[in-house]
């Protein structure tokens, strides 16, 4: 039997503002001792959602008192001219923070430059030590920002993450790995039986339903159906598509993974897409970047 109301929604924009509100607290206290949280973005190319993307990043950075710099580099830059303006944040001091914002024109290999930043100041969680250190659980390492974002939504809003089945529908290392990972610790804000599921799953659909928590991350717009759950079940969208709509000024309209309409009638609790996951997500890199900046004292 469906439900006949609507599932709650959890609003990713209020739950960041209480992040931010921890941040701002955080970062006056920082600045008190002298150090100021810098971030380095750095943007090759003139991809429109990307250059949307990081200036998002740059105003919350101005809007937490964080030293930002963005470094816009043409598509033609080489991978070797690239890699020597990373080392370049890699040395500066007053920079926390580095991220090179994906995705990269085709003729640059994307994994060569996350290995030539700094651990240390990789916030986005990509290099493959702090990719270790989620696996060990060593918690100076950065978590990639969706994952950590997504366990912070579900956590500011009273789902029980202990105990949980979780079934994540995506296996990428920007969300469905480290996500798997992070929910699966040993600690009070993991301990969930995660099973990961994606394209090539067989009996998807009767997986997914034996979920009590549905991640969706498989980057195909409103594949998630109401018979891929249960009733009742926590529904996290996590996918961005734009899908054509010519009754729409822009002539597109934004949708997620998840068939929202069909969904919020069957499951308990659901996030929106715009202003669920993705409010987390930049929220999470400016935490990161305070992490940093603390451990760099060290």
């Amino acid at each position: 039997m469906t439900n006949t109301t609507m599932a709650k929604l959890i609003d990713g924009r209020t739950v960041a503002e209480r992040v931010y509100a921890g941040l701002r607290r955080d970062i006056a206290e920082l600045k008190a001792r002298g150090v100021t949280p810098g971030l380095a973005v750095i943007l090759v190319g003139d991809n429109p959602a990307s250059r949307a993307y990081v200036r998002s990043k740059d105003k919350m950075c101005h809007e937490l008192g964080l030293h930002s710099v963005k470094l816009e580099l043409p598509a033609s830059i080489t991978q070797s001219e690239l890699l020597a303006r990373v080392e370049e944040f890699n040395r500066d001091s007053t920079i926390h923070g580095i991220l090179v914002q994906s995705p990269p024109p085709e003729h640059i290999d994307e994994a060569a430059i996350v290995r030539g930043l700094d651990p240390r100041k990789d916030v986005d969680g990509f290099h493959p030590e702090n990719v270790a250190k989620l696996v060990l659980e060593d918690a100076s390492g950065f978590v990639p920002c969706t994952p950590i974002g997504v366990q912070r939504l579900l956590l500011e809003s009273g789902i029980e993450i202990n105990g949980a089945h979780v079934v994540v529908l995506g296996r990428s290392m920007i969300v469905g790995k480290p996500l798997a990972l992070l929910l699966m610790q040993k600690n009070k804000n993991g301990n969930a039986t995660v099973t990961v599921v994606h394209s090539r799953s067989r009996n998807l659909a009767q997986i997914t339903r034996s979920a009590d928590i549905v991640v969706a991350a498989i980057g195909r717009a409103e594949f998630l159906k109401s018979d891929h759950i249960r009733d009742g079940a926590v529904v996290i969208d996590v996918g961005i598509n734009r899908v054509e709509d010519a009754a729409n000024a822009r002539g597109y309209r934004l949708v997620g993974d998840v068939a929202f309409e069909q969904v919020s009638k069957k499951a308990s609790v659901i996030t929106p897409v715009p202003g669920g996951v993705g409010p987390m997500t930049i929220a999470m890199l400016m935490a990161n970047t305070l992490k940093a900046a603390r451990q760099s004292l060290a």
